[in-house]
């Protein structure tokens, strides 16, 4: 078990930060008061760290159909299906944040289908799981339902892009024992 100091259980050495790269960290530090441990750990390889935020950036802040709130309920429900500690942690947190609701976050983290959401939102999160779960079973009435609920083909996209995302780097996560900021279970309560 690693302890809470350290991004992961690997002793990887960190890398001196460019100029740009602690400058993203400051950001951090001023909006969070912390700087997220995936980005820690990520920091041992600049160009790892940059790859990932970068695409972490696009899919979670970019302009989408998809609001902020409704990219931080997939993200923790896919965590759940994978178990992953350090996502639930930080992405519970911020729905908890932005919904303004503690209730849903815990909602969400436990069991999605018991919360208060939208029928979109539920068929969003349906959609994710089952991609989380079987990937290939998905079929062309799975994009109809979510259709149905109001999302565009683009929506679908983007539902795809943070559900895969989230699956790729829960797994990171896990595999790499990443401990999240003790500053994340106290957010939003």
């Amino acid at each position: 078990m690693t302890t809470p100091d350290l991004p992961t259980a690997l002793d990887l050495p960190q890398a001196d930060l460019p100029a740009e790269t602690q400058r993203y960290f400051d950001i951090c530090v001023e909006k969070l008061g912390f700087v997220p441990n995936v980005l820690r750990a990520y920091a041992f390889d600049i160009e790892k760290l940059n790859a990932f935020t970068a695409l972490y950036n696009d899919l979670m802040l970019a302009p989408s159909g998809l609001s902020k709130l409704e990219r931080e309920m997939i993200a923790v429900v896919v965590s759940a299906e994978n178990k992953c500690f350090y996502c639930l942690v930080a992405h519970g947190a911020a729905v908890r944040q932005l919904s303004g609701q503690p209730e849903l976050g815990e909602a969400l983290v436990m069991n999605y289908r018991v919360a208060d959401i939208t029928p979109r939102q539920r068929a969003m999160l349906d959609f994710a799981v089952k991609m989380t779960r079987a990937s290939a079973t998905i079929e062309e009435p799975d994009r109809a339902a979510l259709r149905d609920a109001g999302l565009s083909d683009r929506d679908i996209w983007d539902l795809a892009g943070v559900a895969g995302f989230f699956n790729m780097s829960n797994r990171v996560a896990s595999a790499t024992a990443m401990t999240p900021n003790a500053d994340y279970h106290g957010q939003a309560r």
